[in-house]
Order: structure tokens, then C-alpha cells, then sequence
């Protein structure tokens, strides 16, 4: 009687040990491979200057799908387990149902995830701004969810259903030049043509800025920059330089340094800027 017990008993740890093997290695290769082909990820995107949103995508889809099988595995080597899974499979109809209903949700953001990335209406990293609040760096797109990194450096989780019904604009969309207008106001007894030739030395003297012109513009004289004056109030007037640069971060640090560089020109030439305070107090 002993002997059966202990066989018995054997039998039962084998089992058991046999299931947590089966997790333990299922949890640890699921570890491993997504950190290799997140390694694999950022090499290819470095070195080979390829688009890294399908091989994310991928990643977490090739994960699951580890985790799925070996779950099935560890569940399937147990037999009582195996048997309570087959009867669970043919008798729960009306829970069947339901999951269903649960996971309807789910679903629906991996067809919006997969369609995310077959269609790109946007890439890992490209920037952008939705519903003209949320802006910030495309930094993953999961089976769930898009995840976008602000510019404060927090994450905004958007599911993917919602973010493929959003009106995106998308700064990095097929081309990332961008034309940046800068704009500036200057007092309406200032000198319109030097206050122009001002901003358009110290737009076209930045490093940043890009000449977009073909050669054959070039050769016809066509001006690289243009700066207009684009509005009079009764109390400014202001001017507009059309600046091209590789991408919208190389946009903003520019239009940051003219800021600086310009206003620092204008006070040396006599030029002045509207004081809004002032402008503010005036009767309409």
C-alpha cells in the first residue's frame, strides 16, 4: 500500500514539477527573446537606418505568442488540468459568450495595432498632435495600445482603437522637412526693409536651416529665403520668414535661436517690439 502511495505521490510531484518547469522556462525564454529583439531593434534602427515600427509590433506579438504556447504546454502536461480544460472548452457556451464580449475590445486594438503598422499613418518616432492638446514622440505601438512620450517626458497610453479614429497631425508623415513661419512684430515707426533684411542675414546665416531650391532655381536666381510683411494693426506690424529645416525638432531649436539673434539685432538697429502691455491698455 506504501508503494502505490509513494508512486502515487512521485507521479504527483513529477507532474507538478514537470508544470512549473514549463512556466519557469516559458517566463524566462519570453524574457529572453524579447530582450534580444528589442536589442535586434535598436541595432537595425541605428546601424541600417531602418523604420523600427513593424519589428516592434512584431516583438510584442511574437511574445505573446510564446507565452501562449507555453502556457498551453504547462497546462496540457497536467492531466487533471488538461481533462478541466476540455470540459470547461465543451460545456461553458454561455461563458464562452461572454469572454467573448470581454475580449471584443481587446481584439479590436490588435486589428487597429496591425492596421497601425501595415498602413503607417504613423512610425515609432515620428511626432505628433492629437485632438490639439496631446503632442509628444511616437515611442512604441503594442498589441493594446500606443504609447507616446510628451515633450515633459511623460507617456500618454492611447489605445489603438482610439488613435486609429483620432485626426492625427503628423509632423514626420513620408516627409520630414518642415517650413517653419517665423513670425515677429515690430512697432509701425520702425524700418520695414532693414528690419526684413535683418531677419532674413540671420535666417539664412543658421545651421539648421535647409535650401530646398533644385539647381535649375538656383541658376534662374530664385531666392532661397523669403521674408514678407503680412499684416498692419494700429498698433504693429508683422513679418514672416519662410524657413525650411530637416524636421520639426530642428524647427523649433531654430525658431528658438532667432528668437534671440533677432531681437538682439533689432535693439543694435533702432528697431522696436510692439510692448503688448501697452497694446493691451489702448482703446479699441
Amino acid at each position: 500500500m506504501e508503494i502505490f502511495q509513494n508512486e502515487a505521490f512521485m507521479a504527483s510531484f513529477n507532474r507538478i514539477a514537470v508544470f512549473l518547469g514549463i512556466v519557469l522556462g516559458t517566463l524566462i525564454l519570453g524574457y529572453i527573446f524579447n530582450r534580444l529583439f528589442r536589442r535586434f531593434i535598436i541595432r537595425s534602427t541605428l546601424i541600417m537606418n531602418t523604420d523600427p515600427t513593424n519589428y516592434q509590433f512584431l516583438r510584442h506579438f511574437l511574445t505573446a505568442v510564446v507565452y501562449l504556447i507555453g502556457f498551453s504546454l504547462a497546462i496540457y502536461s497536467v492531466p487533471s488540468l488538461r481533462a478541466l480544460a476540455g470540459s470547461l472548452l465543451a460545456g461553458a457556451g454561455i461563458l464562452a459568450v461572454a469572454i467573448g464580449f470581454a475580449s471584443q475590445q481587446a481584439l479590436s486594438n490588435i486589428v487597429s495595432g496591425l492596421f497601425i503598422v501595415v498602413f503607417k499613418p504613423f512610425r515609432v518616432n515620428d511626432r505628433l498632435r492629437i485632438r490639439d492638446t496631446l503632442t509628444g514622440v511616437v515611442e512604441d505601438i503594442t498589441l493594446r495600445h500606443t504609447v507616446i512620450r510628451d515633450f515633459e517626458n511623460r507617456r500618454i497610453i492611447i489605445p489603438n482603437t482610439v488613435i486609429s479614429n483620432e485626426v492625427i497631425i503628423n509632423a514626420d508623415f513620408l516627409d520630414d522637412k518642415i517650413c517653419k513661419w517665423f513670425e515677429i512684430n515690430i512697432t509701425l515707426d520702425s524700418d520695414v526693409i532693414l528690419a526684413k533684411t535683418i531677419l532674413r542675414e540671420e535666417a539664412l546665416k543658421h545651421p539648421l536651416r535647409l535650401d530646398i531650391r533644385t539647381e535649375e532655381e538656383i541658376e534662374a536666381g530664385k531666392e532661397e529665403l523669403q521674408v514678407r510683411l503680412i499684416n498692419i494693426t494700429p498698433y504693429a506690424m508683422t513679418l514672416r520668414a519662410w524657413i525650411w529645416a530637416k524636421d520639426s525638432a530642428d524647427a523649433f531649436t531654430l525658431n528658438c535661436d532667432l528668437l534671440e539673434s533677432v531681437k538682439a539685432r533689432f535693439e543694435a538697429a533702432g528697431i522696436h517690439i510692439p510692448n503688448l502691455g501697452v497694446l493691451l491698455d489702448r482703446p479699441v
